[in-house]
């Protein structure tokens, strides 16, 4: 029997708050259902197993960072769409760290297609549409941001700035405006 009140949103909901308290790598449905008090096999009927888990809260992810970044984007051009846009994967990365990680966790070709992730490819690809930038360089434009927005916020979150000055958020600033520079100056062959 199905215990009352679990269905599988709240247990994707629930295990996405595990994750962000927890890490994403600790999230299985043993820790889901001591989560809620329930023996594992309770949780059968609406997960097969820690990898479905995972990879629903992956899908979660995915959505809530392009809801935000397409919210965020709404109206804005250049610069100021692209520092909307690196502030939106920062600020989630800093508010929900297991569900950051979950947006990078390996989804089979199928999954990937009919997720969100290829609204944030378009969501990036509209700010570099400001920057004039024909193929391949868009294509380099949007792994280099998505580089250094990562590479900078897993840094962050890992402490590696804690320690000196200046603060992180000014040298976040400098980074977003490096990136204006160089997009709009981009180099030719």
């Amino acid at each position: 029997m199905v215990r009352a009140g679990l269905t599988t949103e709240r247990l994707v909901r629930a295990g996405a708050e595990l994750a962000d308290e927890v890490g994403f790598a600790q999230v299985t449905v043993s820790a889901l259902a001591r989560r809620f008090d329930v023996k594992v096999a309770s949780l059968y009927s609406h997960l097969r197993n820690s990898q479905d888990l995972k990879t629903r809260i992956a899908l979660l992810a995915l959505a809530e960072l392009a809801d935000r970044a397409a919210e965020a984007l709404a109206g804005r051009s250049g610069k100021d769409a692209l520092g909307a846009f690196a502030d939106v994967y920062r600020d989630y990365a800093l508010a929900h760290p297991g569900r950051y990680t979950a947006a990078r966790y390996p989804l089979d070709p199928e999954t990937a297609a009919a997720s969100a992730g290829p609204r944030h490819a378009q969501l990036t690809r509209a700010i570099l549409r400001g920057y004039d930038l024909p193929e391949p360089d868009q294509t380099h434009a949007v792994r280099l941001l998505g580089s250094v927005f990562h590479g900078y916020v897993s840094l962050e979150t890992a402490g590696g700035f804690a320690h000196s000055a200046p603060d992180s958020q000014e040298s976040w600033t400098r980074i977003v405006d490096a990136l204006d520079s160089l997009l709009r100056n981009w180099p030719t062959r």
